[in-house]
This record gives C-alpha cells, structure tokens and sequence, in this order.
C-alpha cells in the first residue's frame, strides 16, 4: 500500500500541476495517508485511483460526486490497470446505493459478465487513464 500511496500521490501532484499550476497545496502541505489493513495481502492496490481523487478533491477542495464509486490501480503515468473482484465490488456498489461506477477498461468484459440483476440500475464507466476518472470524479455534467 506504501507503494500506492507514493504513485497517487506523484499523479495528484502532476494533474494538480496541470489543471492548476497557481494551486500549491502538494508544495505547501505534508500528507499522511492512512489506509487500513486488509485481510488479504496483495501485489497492486485497487484504490490507487481513489487514492489520487481524493487527494486531488483534498487540494482543490472540491469535492466528488456522492453517488460514484471507483476501483483501479494506476500507474506513475496515469494509465488504469485492471482489478480483482468485479462481482463483489459491483454487489458493494449497489448494496451501498451507488449509482455511477469506474472500472479499468481491461475489466469490461468481467463485468459483462454479471447477471443482469447484479448490474441493473447502474451507470458503469471503463477507463483506461486516470484523465478520464478525472473528469467523471469531478465535472457534474456527465
């Protein structure tokens, strides 16, 4: 997770940069990130993207959309890499009233796979840059 945390936060800093260079927070504050201890260990982390929105939503202070939910490893360039899990984090989604779901582009066919029921009422969106993520985390128009 140590590894997640550092990668998020090298790509929030770069999209901070990006989006707007006047917004010194990364420069400017010290960040502690604590993530607890899962059951399992595991090679990658899929909350590496939420790792990065929320670090971004913390700088700008803007906050996410309340009805989105996202899994997805991200690598130091940006790019969205696919996860485990899919049935169960799809169940968790809607058990939980999320209506707005991101996966890894490279996990559509898994969920595809779902039964209908699983997937009904759900707004599911494949991307495989955190770019996209961006702007679906935070431009309320879509």
């Amino acid at each position: 997770m140590r590894e997640s945390a550092e990668i998020a936060h090298i790509v929030a800093t770069r999209i901070m940069l990006e989006k707007e260079p006047e917004n010194l927070f990364f420069a400017n504050f010290k960040l502690h990130l604590h993530v607890l201890e899962g059951g399992t260990p595991k090679d990658n982390s899929s909350a590496g993207c939420t790792m990065v929105t929320s670090l971004l939503s913390l700088a700008m202070k803007k906050p996410v959309r309340k009805d989105l939910a996202m899994t997805a490893v991200v690598t130091l360039t940006g790019r969205i890499l696919p996860v485990g899990g899919v049935m169960e984090k799809t169940m968790a989604a809607v058990r939980n009233k999320v209506k707005t779901v991101i996966f890894p582009k490279a996990n559509r066919t898994d969920f595809d796979e779902l039964t209908e029921n699983v997937k009904k009422g759900l707004h599911v969106h494949f991307v495989d840059e955190y770019e996209q993520t961006f702007e679906l985390a935070f431009n309320y128009d879509h």
